[in-house]
């Protein structure tokens, strides 16, 4: 298992091209998990484990990987059902890098990677209500059978335990560039709901207001509609923020989409993603949005906002 994720590596090139590498794992026996590969650092064996009195309750203790100290989530007491026992023979430990923090998640026993197109990744029904804990939904050919795969929305379970402070340092603000942004709006485009939320709350500080998508395609679609009824979309919006994971299209196609379109290609765009390193600035270059912010932090999106606000007033 350890070298489950050798090749990760070999599969960046697939992130661009609208498909995506699905790590399935099991927190019970009946249905198939899964996250992104591109957030995984590591998986092990769950190690022994150290208490942390007065953590949340879903945080099961710390792991020493290696000399450093990794807080270990129960995943399946985070998304609402019984805690696993860590003492289980099939207890595994996925190590993730999510908004520039590393942590573990106890789950059962990890199969393998698949890889899909974002086209195949659905989200979920939209009678499931606001309470679940999943970004998407696919099918995948497993063992002979078809089997659903619920994707995890990993920002709302870290949420829920690392409290994600929005307000934001009154010093970075430009109050001569503040009237000029009230009222104005952005489009905000990813499938967690959470992750939207946020970004809102962070905005409206500075009286933008927001348009929200939930997936590359639906952005597109407006964006599109926009094109074809005479608006043009810098006029609509003061600039677009995008995950890059994102079911039926990712940040990085609806970026290359939109640059191939005449009508839309200068609208200002930044990626804004769970995901972090090198790769992702690399593919910022390649698909060409104008900045890359790794999640969250309030002060760099308004420090875009701003940027983008200052380039418009010295036209």
């Amino acid at each position: 298992m350890a070298n489950i994720l050798e090749s990760v590596d070999q599969h960046t090139q697939l992130v661009g091209e609208n498909r995506l590498e699905l790590l399935l794992f099991r927190i019970n026996s009946l249905q198939l998990f899964a996250i992104n590969v591109f957030k995984v650092k590591e998986v092990v064996k769950l190690p022994r484990l150290s208490q942390m009195p007065g953590s949340h309750p879903a945080i099961c203790g710390v792991a020493n990987i290696r000399g450093t100290s990794i807080p270990v989530i129960n995943l399946r007491q985070a998304i609402g059902f019984k805690p696993m026992d860590p003492t289980a023979a099939d207890a595994n430990l996925i190590i993730t890098e999510y908004n520039r923090t590393v942590q573990g998640f106890l789950v059962g026993k990890v199969e393998h990677i698949i890889n899909i197109n974002w086209k195949d990744v659905m989200p979920p029904p939209q009678n499931a209500g606001h309470n679940h804990y999943l970004t998407a939904i696919t099918k995948v050919q497993y063992q002979e059978r078809t089997e659903l795969v619920s994707i995890i929305d990993v920002e709302k379970v870290l949420a829920e335990i690392i409290h994600y402070d929005v307000q934001l340092d009154a010093d970075l603000l430009d109050e001569t560039l503040l009237l000029q942004m009230q009222g104005r709006k952005v489009l905000i485009v990813d499938d967690s709901p959470t992750a939207r939320h946020q970004i809102r709350d962070t905005l409206s500080q500075i009286g933008l207001e927001v348009i929200q998508a939930r997936d590359g395609q639906q952005a597109l679609d407006m964006l599109r509609s926009w094109c074809d009824s005479g608006k043009q979309p810098t006029d609509e919006i003061l600039m677009m923020i995008t995950d890059a994971e994102m079911p039926k299209m990712d940040g990085y196609r609806l970026t290359h989409e939109i640059r191939s379109d005449k009508r839309m290609s200068q609208l200002f765009i930044v990626l804004n993603t769970s995901l972090s390193g090198s790769f992702n600035h690399a593919m910022v270059q390649k698909v060409g949005c104008d900045r890359f912010i790794s999640k969250f932090q309030p002060d760099l999106l308004v420090s875009a906002v701003q940027e983008r606000m200052r380039q418009l007033l010295a036209q």
